[in-house]
């Protein structure tokens, strides 16, 4: 953790140093690699208690778990961990390199490996449930989108024992039946884990839940949930980050013009996703306060941050565009009092400490699907996303008056 506040105390310290000219001139030459400081160092923070704790085999024993139903501790570590590092795995997957942010990625991608070892070991103390209820199967598959996107710094490197292990705990989570909505694919991230990994998987449940997703898909970038739409962020949440995910996967074991042309197919309905969810964003960095899990907070953007990660935004949105209204979005929840507790680890709410937003499903370890709006910084510290100057997201632009281009459906 003390290397990690070095970033943006750095920073800060600089600044001090500096008349209010050169602080307006400095911040505007390199908005977006401050942005990037104060985005990992907010990471982190919201990292440190679960990744430190299961590293030591005490996740178990020291996080707190807020909850309506009492029945949720025996999820909620599963939970934490699995949606962080899915979160935190495009960052981890750059390595280590001699840069102050590269030696703290050296770090934390130990700590990974280390969690990773402590929480699939039957014998670990923090050994986590991959197969007892219904839950285990959604943390299960998080995981499992974990290792898809830093194979090479959080699978390869592992011993034969963890991989075994690993390899046995996702296939345990086979027992649990997904429902007829967006669980199809829960069941599907782990399938193509396990292709990616053990080069055996059950296919059929990979087929079934991108067929079913065809079904249900309601125009305009936009899939129902299960047959029926809802006004919700699923679509972000899991949906459509997952579609990509596993045609990704399946497009190296399968190089027929079928895999090739859905993947383009959902890949435009994406960006077109995407696009909606820029202009979601308000001018203040707030958004709509519609549908369930409004308790996973800023990762509510993880098809924006997923999108702009690939490279593939829509012509109408810049960069920096995306990059300063994810920006925003995740410092104004961040920065609200009640956000985290005394000892650092999340709480329920969308803005500070609200319970009675969290459903009977969510509990402290749910709240980590946060992270997921951290997925832009798999951009490395070179990449343009980071050092062109802050433009304003289309809702400001429009809100002070600018003239921009009428938005229309793609189908």
């Amino acid at each position: 953790m003390r290397h990690r506040v070095k970033i943006i105390f750095g920073i800060a310290v600089l600044l001090c140093s500096m008349c209010h000219a050169q602080q307006k001139r400095m911040y505007a030459a390199n908005a977006g690699l401050m942005e990037r400081a104060y985005l990992v160092n907010a990471m982190l923070k919201i990292a440190d208690p679960v990744l430190q704790a299961l590293s030591k085999n005490e996740l178990k024993q020291k996080m707190p778990v807020e909850a309506k139903n009492t029945d949720r501790q025996n999820y909620s570590c599963l939970e934490a961990f699995g949606r962080l590092l899915s979160g935190m795995a495009p960052w981890l997957e750059l390595g280590a390199d001699s840069s102050t942010e590269g030696k703290l990625r050296a770090r934390y991608v130990q700590l990974a490996r280390v969690c990773l070892h402590n929480a699939t070991g039957p014998s670990m103390p923090d050994f986590m449930n991959f197969n007892k209820g219904s839950q285990p199967l959604v943390d299960a598959a998080f995981l499992a989108q974990a290792l898809i996107r830093a194979p090479g710094q959080l699978w390869a490197p592992l011993d034969k024992a963890t991989k075994q292990n690993i390899i046995n705990a996702l296939k345990s989570s086979r027992a649990i039946r997904p429902g007829q909505n967006n669980w199809l694919l829960f069941s599907a991230m782990v399938e193509a884990a396990l292709l990616q990994f053990d080069g055996q998987c059950d296919i059929s449940r990979i087929n079934y839940a991108m067929h079913m997703h065809e079904l249900w898909y309601k125009g305009d970038g936009t899939y129902g949930d299960g047959e029926n739409f809802h006004w919700d962020y699923y679509n972000s949440f899991v949906i459509q980050p997952m579609l990509i995910e596993l045609l990704n996967v399946m497009q190296e074991h399968d190089t027929s013009a079928a895999i090739k042309n859905l993947l383009q197919t959902v890949l435009k309905r994406a960006k077109r996703y995407a696009a909606i969810q820029e202009r979601m964003v308000s001018p203040e960095g707030t958004y709509p306060p519609i549908g369930r899990s409004l308790a996973y907070r800023f990762g509510a953007f993880q098809l924006l941050s997923k999108i702009a990660l690939m490279h593939q935004l829509p012509q109408t949105i810049k960069p920096q565009q995306a990059r300063a209204a994810l920006f925003a979005v995740i410092k104004k929840q961040i920065e609200m009092p009640g956000t985290f507790d005394k000892k650092g680890w999340l709480q329920i709410g969308m803005a500070g400490h609200q319970p009675g937003i969290g459903e009977e499903y969510i509990s402290t370890g749910s709240l980590y699907l946060c992270t997921e709006a951290f997925l832009i910084l798999g951009l490395p510290a070179p990449d343009d996303f980071w050092n062109k100057k802050d433009e304003d997201w289309t809702s400001k632009k429009i809100w002070k008056g600018i003239n921009v281009p009428a938005d229309h459906a793609e189908d």
